[in-house]
């Protein structure tokens, strides 16, 4: 499997000033209007900190491949995990790169009025003018050669994800990249994973879009195995020319 981060090489936000922030296992690259990284870390520091205490408490959180029966007081990053899991009839540990993203990017929204945040893939965005999201699919013949054009002036949206063949996420499937597209990053995330279980082949597309079309709040799927490809809902296909995000 593809382990390093190539995409990365290919980001570029105009007007936007990009960096990296590491915490543990937790490694995004954050776009701000002005330099946040103190910030940013100060905020992973507390959404991890408080998956990992919950962690603590039900162990079982962590390993769930089912959605997770929440009961009692919780923080809102476990309670949106929790939703999105249950949502995509995956477990909460599948919607984290994705809550992360989301819980941090609307923090730096206070301080920044443009924040993109990707996290392993997992992408939350929020930007005055509409983005091109390049997307990576590992040795697929059509890995950023595609983008999606995503317009968040509105209001933010995940841009999440899943790869068979590409990183460490756990995936029951082939896909070489299954993205998907709300106003939930975390439910993003969280289809992404059960969408892309459905994909051994290319044979298995529509059905995984059909699938996931069913899901409350999904409003674009993008399935990509080896040189097919599917698509379906508000996402709007952009050849990539130059580095774009």
């Amino acid at each position: 499997m593809e382990t390093v981060r190539e995409y990365r090489q290919s980001v570029f936000c105009r007007n936007l000033v990009t960096y990296p922030v590491t915490v543990k296992e937790t490694d995004i690259l954050v776009s701000t209007v002005t330099r946040l990284d103190v910030l940013t870390r100060e905020k992973v520091f507390l959404y991890r900190g408080q998956i990992e205490s919950y962690i603590q408490q039900n162990p079982n959180f962590l390993h769930s491949l089912i959605p997770w029966d929440l009961t009692g007081p919780a923080p809102g990053i476990i309670r949106d995990m929790s939703n999105a899991a249950r949502l995509a009839g995956v477990g909460p540990m599948a919607a984290v790169a994705g809550a992360i993203a989301a819980a941090v990017g609307n923090d730096l929204l206070r301080c920044s009025n443009e924040v993109i945040i990707e996290n392993g893939g997992d992408v939350f965005i929020k930007t005055q003018m509409p983005i091109t999201a390049g997307i990576f699919a590992g040795k697929s013949p059509l890995s950023m050669k595609i983008g999606v054009r995503i317009d968040s002036a509105s209001h933010p949206v995940g841009l999440c994800t899943s790869s068979g063949t590409v990183g460490h996420s756990l995936s029951f499937g082939k896909a070489d990249a299954v993205c998907v597209l709300s106003d939930s990053c975390a439910l993003a995330d969280a289809a992404a994973t059960a969408i892309g279980n459905r994909v051994r082949t290319s044979a298995d597309i529509q059905n995984a879009i059909g699938f996931g079309k069913a899901i409350p709040g999904i409003s674009g799927i993008l399935i990509v195995v080896g040189s097919q490809m599917g698509i379906w809902g508000k996402l709007e296909l952009m050849p990539i020319t130059g580095k774009k995000y």
